[in-house]
């Protein structure tokens, strides 16, 4: 297959086509500028996807798009959420009209909204963020697209990704970045709620399950299918770590649009993965 991977040098890009460049596939892959982490079976091809007449030809047909491309992902109030939806779209129709055979989209457990308990396929959706509400949008609108097409589509709905780069946005990247300036202290919420969280190695390797596999559709979580409060998750991220820092518990309010427990139905990804 030929495997198209848009916004790769964002924060999941690399490890997803880490987990790609293995499979044997030939892999494309595109953002600003020029990149291929020096991965076998990669190549990369610059430019803005929304100003590209013709994408499906542009990046030589390939079979499969992976889009992760995504403005502000961890600012959830920004704007550009909504600015860009109906570019993404635009995006995505000439993919899917020109005869792309899959779509594989990253979704995100914020277009659900505030729920308690485990979220499945067919959880209602209420987001509370510009973020969510555009991410829940573009699943409902891709959805539309390829009905009595013979495109098929898998939307990755992922959950609380873990990592210990200092480069990302995450509350584990900013934990990161202050332990590298010296201090002493972070800031933090009461750590009370409880969310599903993944390793980024574990993550890279169940989005890369699923562009791989052809039986499994629609809606996918990519999730460990547990919840665990954030204090526990992130305590244990700093002995993990070896981290000299100590959390300020209180010193930031919860988010009010945050569940206090929220997870996800891990039934599809399991049988993706062969566990079931």
């Amino acid at each position: 297959m030929k495997i198209l991977i848009t916004g790769a040098n964002g924060f999941m890009g690399h490890g997803i086509i880490k987990e790609l460049s293995e499979s044997g596939n030939e892999i494309v892959v595109s953002d600003f500028t020029d990149f291929t982490y020096g991965y076998k079976n990669v190549s990369s091809i610059a430019g803005n996807l929304f100003e590209i007449e013709n994408p499906f030809a542009h990046f030589g047909k390939p079979d499969v798009l992976v889009h992760l491309a995504w403005r502000d992902g961890f600012k959830h109030a920004s704007d550009n959420h909504i600015l860009d939806l109906p570019k993404h779209y635009e995006f995505l129709k000439k993919m899917v009209t020109d005869g792309v055979k899959k779509l594989v989209v990253l979704g995100s457990m914020h277009e659900v909204g505030f729920h308690e308990g485990s979220i499945n396929e067919n959880t209602p959706c209420n987001p509370l963020s510009l973020y969510g509400i555009a991410k829940n949008a573009l699943r409902q609108m891709t959805e539309l697209l390829v009905k009595n097409t013979e495109t098929r589509l898998q939307w990755v709905r992922g959950f609380y990704i873990v990592d210990n780069t200092v480069k990302g946005c995450s509350i584990f990247s900013k934990i990161m970045q202050a332990a590298a300036d010296g201090k002493k202290t972070f800031p933090f919420t009461s750590g009370i709620n409880q969310f599903d969280f993944l390793d980024f190695n574990v993550f890279c390797k169940q989005v890369a399950a699923v562009v791989l596999n052809d039986t499994v559709f629609g809606t996918i979580n990519a999730c460990c299918g547990k919840p665990e409060t954030l204090a526990s998750r992130v305590e244990r991220f700093i002995k993990e770590n070896n981290l000299d820092i100590k959390l300020e518990y209180g010193a930031f309010p919860d988010r009010p649009y945050d569940s206090l427990a929220i997870w996800g139905d891990n039934t599809k990804i399991k049988k993706i993965l062969g566990e079931d």
